[in-house]
């Protein structure tokens, strides 16, 4: 009983541990040693916008996965990669200025959230669950030393104009 006291208590430490440790990293260091955005941080290079988001901020990044961007069509991530601006629009799309923790997310349930790109993304709460358009929230509150990360599990786009 009491190595399962000891090894809740040192787990609990290291939960609590692991947000401080992001918060020495800014947004994109955080997102390159989580391993999981690849190819985000390839996207942000392209464009042009990781000295941008390694800036004071704060940002708000809904960033997509490896496994999100796996997803998009390859002939769609190609046209994107031949068009900059197209890039960056679709990429700003899923920033935010200011610091949005989860809590102030759900709050705007059935509204949107204005985004750099200077549209805005739909937010709604469905069965428990945060959409960002047709993304899931799936982690929350990765705090960045510059902001916040949450991860979407979908590449969002924004509306044509």
């Amino acid at each position: 009983m009491r190595k399962l006291s000891t090894l809740v208590a040192a787990a609990a430490l290291m939960a609590v541990a692991a947000p401080a440790q992001a918060q020495d990293k800014d947004i994109v260091e955080t997102a390159v040693a989580a391993g999981s955005f690849k190819t985000l941080a390839k996207l942000l290079g392209d464009a042009g916008l990781v000295e941008t988001l390694k800036g004071p901020g704060p940002f708000t990044v809904f960033a997509p996965t490896d496994e999100a961007f796996a997803k998009v069509p390859a002939a769609t991530l190609e046209a994107l990669g031949k068009d900059k601006a197209a890039l960056r629009n679709v990429l700003l799309y899923h920033v935010v200025a200011g610091k949005v923790m989860a809590a102030d997310v759900v709050k705007l349930d059935g509204k949107g959230a204005k985004t750099v790109q200077g549209a805005e993304a739909k937010v709604m709460l469905m069965g428990g669950t945060v959409m960002l358009n047709n993304a899931h929230v799936v982690k929350t509150d990765i705090a960045t030393k510059n902001g916040v990360i949450h991860v979407i599990d979908a590449v969002i786009l924004p509306p044509a104009k």
